[in-house]
C-alpha cells in the first residue's frame, strides 16, 4: 500500500472519477491509510470496479459531476476533494468536443464553489504535463509557458488558472500536472502508450513504433496514487497554490517499445513507421521531490512486467477488443452526452 499516511485534519476524501483508471488504484490507497471516502463517478467501466474496497469507509454516489445537486450530496462531510474526474484524452475529446468542455471545463467552477460551500479544506486538481505543449530539448519545469495544442489540454490549463482565482483562507488548493500514466489497475485502461505497447507486443508479437526518438514521460501508476496521498498530507503551508510536476523516467518511444519486447520475449517483433506526431517533452520532477520529498519508487519496466502479469493470469480477458479498456469505444457504447 502507500508510503504516506493519513493527514489527522482531514477525515473525508470526495475522489470524483473515483471509480476510473488512477482512482481505482488511488482509493484503496486512502482506505487503507484510514480516511474516509466517497467516489462520484459514472461507473463506465463497470460497477465493481472497487468492489474490494467496499465497506464501512467507502460511500459510492452514482452521478455526473455536471449535475449540481449530485455533487452536494456528494460533497456532504467531505474535508478534501481530488478532482480527477475528466474526459482524459485528446481522441476521446475530438470525439465530443462539446461533451469533453461540458465535462472539463464547465463544471469545473461549480465543483469548485460547491466545495467551499461544503467547507472543504482541501481542493487537489489533476491537470496534465499535456499543457506545455512542446518543449524540445529543454527541461520542462514547472515555471515553463503553458502552451496547450488540443483542446483537452487548454481546458486543463484554464481550470488550474481558475482553481488559483477561487483560492481563499481556509480553502487550500494544489494542482499536479501528471506525466502518462501507466501500468496495472481494476480499471484497466489500455488506450496510453505503455500499455498499448504491452498489449500488442504480448497479443499480436509486435510492437509498432511510430517514429521512435520522441520523448514521452511516464509515470507507474502506484507512483501517480501515492503523489495524490502525499498532496493530501503535506502541511497546508507547503502545498498552497503550488503547481507540481509528477513523473518518473523521460523514456524515448523506442526505448519504451524495446523495454516491453525484452519482457514479453525473443518472439516479439518491432516494427518502425514514419510518424508525423514528433511531439517531444522531457517533464522535470524535482520541485515535488525538493519540496515534499516525493520521488517515484516504481520504474515504468515494474509496469511493463504487471501488465504481462496480469494479461498471462486472466485479469485483462479480451484485451485487444473489449470496450472497458478504451475510453472512446466505451464513451460511444454506453452514448455519454
Amino acid at each position: 500500500m502507500s508510503r504516506y499516511q493519513k493527514n489527522p485534519n482531514l477525515n473525508r476524501v470526495l475522489v470524483t472519477g473515483g471509480a476510473g483508471y488512477v482512482g481505482a488504484v488511488l482509493v484503496p490507497k486512502l482506505i487503507a491509510a484510514g480516511y474516509q471516502v466517497t467516489v462520484l463517478d459514472l461507473f463506465m467501466y463497470g460497477e465493481d470496479v472497487l468492489k474490494g474496497s467496499r465497506g464501512a469507509a467507502l460511500r459510492e454516489v452514482k452521478g455526473d459531476i455536471r449535475d449540481t445537486e449530485v455533487v452536494k450530496q456528494a460533497l456532504q462531510g467531505c474535508d478534501a476533494v481530488i478532482h480527477l474526474a475528466c474526459i482524459s484524452n485528446d481522441p476521446s475529446f475530438e470525439l465530443n468536443p462539446d461533451l469533453g468542455r461540458s465535462i472539463n471545463l464547465d463544471a469545473f467552477v461549480p465543483l469548485v464553489r460547491a466545495s467551499k460551500d461544503a467547507k472543504v479544506k482541501r481542493f487537489i486538481y489533476a491537470s496534465s504535463s499535456s499543457v506545455y505543449g512542446i518543449k524540445d530539448g529543454v527541461e520542462v519545469t514547472e515555471d515553463l509557458s503553458l502552451e496547450p495544442l488540443t483542446d483537452y489540454s487548454k481546458f486543463k490549463a484554464e481550470c488550474e488558472v481558475l482553481l488559483e482565482q477561487e483560492r481563499a483562507p481556509g480553502f487550500t488548493t494544489v494542482t499536479i500536472r501528471p506525466a502518462t500514466v501507466c501500468g496495472y489497475s481494476p480499471r484497466q485502461r489500455l488506450d496510453v502508450v505503455v500499455n498499448i505497447l504491452t498489449n500488442l507486443g504480448v497479443h499480436k508479437g509486435e510492437v509498432s513504433v511510430f517514429g521512435g526518438a520522441q520523448l514521452r514521460p511516464n509515470i507507474h501508476i502506484e507512483d501517480m496514487a501515492d503523489a495524490y496521498m502525499l498532496l493530501l498530507l503535506a502541511p497546508d503551508e507547503k502545498v498552497n497554490g503550488k503547481v507540481y510536476n509528477a513523473g518518473y523516467e523521460n523514456h524515448s518511444v523506442m526505448q519504451l517499445a524495446e523495454m516491453v519486447q525484452r519482457n514479453v520475449g525473443p518472439d516479439c517483433k518491432l516494427k518502425v513507421q514514419n510518424t508525423n506526431d514528433m511531439r517531444s517533452y522531457h517533464v522535470s520532477s524535482k520541485k515535488i521531490r525538493d519540496e515534499l520529498g516525493f520521488e517515484a519508487s516504481h520504474t515504468i519496466e515494474e509496469a511493463v512486467v504487471d501488465l504481462i502479469k496480469a494479461f498471462k493470469d486472466g485479469r485483462l480477458p479480451n484485451s485487444l477488443d473489449d470496450p472497458r479498456y478504451f475510453n472512446i469505444k466505451t464513451m460511444q457504447k454506453v452514448n455519454l452526452q
